[in-house]
């Protein structure tokens, strides 16, 4: 097989490495969104990824699925927990996206040990999904998470047909603990933020360096031809690094190394109950999703519990990449004052 396309692990699914992010979509206009969808896949895009928490993503795909004849590969998500909960989402997901069966259906974003407990005991997300698939109306079921230890346990328990994570130079621990694990399973790795969240702004550098490390495919949030234009030639070329890539990469890394948030979680518990991935990453966050999102419910009391912060220290302490924390939190918060929303 071309090595730029990919079978996806045990799922069997066959597609390019560079697979279309829908985040970016919901910030721009329906019309923008539906005619950036369209290009992608006259470009060759085939496999496209998606949430329920998206807000318009999945509407805006599935306007442009109905305007060609094209069948990408399409995986969702859900942040439901519960079984009822993700199953109806099931149904509204297929509704949006006009399709009766859906390819890839995901747990979102599963933080924590705890999280993960829930999703898989009874009645939890996972038997939701199991249900889902018994009725025809998912092929394969996935996880996604920031954390590597619960996509480590994830793995243990082999429950899950593919993983999505966290996958960049500024990122890179996956390639030693996740992803040779999944591959060796046969179970397909979705790598996603190969810019971590816009904070590189060496994208050909970046993409470069995603598809050089072989058995992921790489999703890229786009919301424009031309950004899909950039992504497909440095796709289609060669991946090599250049002495000015390299340069680029030694370059971000080291302004980043001290303060860019790795989503690790370590650095918990916070004393004052700060989900501080979440504070830390504010900026990027906001970048990635557009102004409203600010105001999702996942934000709706970070800023109040990070106005709590004591400065105690006990976070950077256990931050194995040594980052001011407190003052990271104090600065996000003096921004976040600063909106005007």
């Amino acid at each position: 097989m071309d090595m730029k396309r990919m079978t996806l692990g045990r799922t069997g699914i066959e597609a390019w490495r560079l697979g279309f992010g829908g985040i970016p979509i919901q910030r721009v206009s329906e019309g923008q969104a539906v005619d950036t969808v369209l290009y992608a896949l006259e470009k060759g895009v085939d496999f496209i990824d998606t949430s329920r928490m998206y807000t318009t993503s999945e509407t805006r795909i599935g306007l442009a699925l109905r305007q060609t004849d094209k069948k990408p590969v399409l995986a969702t998500k859900s942040f439901a927990r519960t079984s009822d909960g993700i199953r109806k989402d099931v149904d509204v997901s297929r509704r949006e996206l006009h399709r009766d069966v859906l390819d890839i259906y995901q747990c979102h974003s599963i933080g924590t040990p705890d999280e993960y407990k829930k999703i898989t005991a009874k009645d939890g997300a996972y038997e939701g999904l199991l249900k889902a698939r018994e009725e025809g109306l998912v092929r394969h079921i996935g996880i996604t998470s920031h954390s590597l230890d619960v996509l480590d346990k994830a793995l243990d328990d082999d429950l899950f047909d593919t993983v999505m994570v966290c996958f960049s130079f500024l990122e890179p621990a996956a390639q030693d603990k996740v992803i040779p694990k999944a591959l060796a399973k046969g179970v397909g790795v979705l790598a996603m933020k190969p810019l971590s969240g816009g904070v590189i702004e060496a994208p050909e550098a970046a993409l470069k360096w995603s598809f050089g490390r072989e058995g992921t495919l790489v999703l890229v949030g786009v919301e424009s031809r031309e950004l899909i234009d950039q992504n497909w030639r440095v796709f289609e070329g060669g991946w090599d690094l250049t002495e000015a890539d390299r340069a680029d990469i030694a370059a971000i890394s080291q302004e980043y190394d001290k303060k860019f948030c790795r989503r690790c979680d370590y650095c918990l518990p916070c004393p004052a109950g700060i989900p501080i991935q979440f504070v830390l990453g504010a900026k990027s966050f906001l970048k990635r999703m557009g102004p409203g999102a600010i105001k999702n419910p996942m934000f709706a009391d970070i800023w109040d519990k990070a106005e709590n912060c004591t400065e105690c220290g006990q976070c950077m302490e256990r931050c194995p990449y040594g980052l001011p924390i407190p003052e990271i939190v104090k600065a996000n918060l003096a921004w976040r004052k600063g909106l005007d929303l």
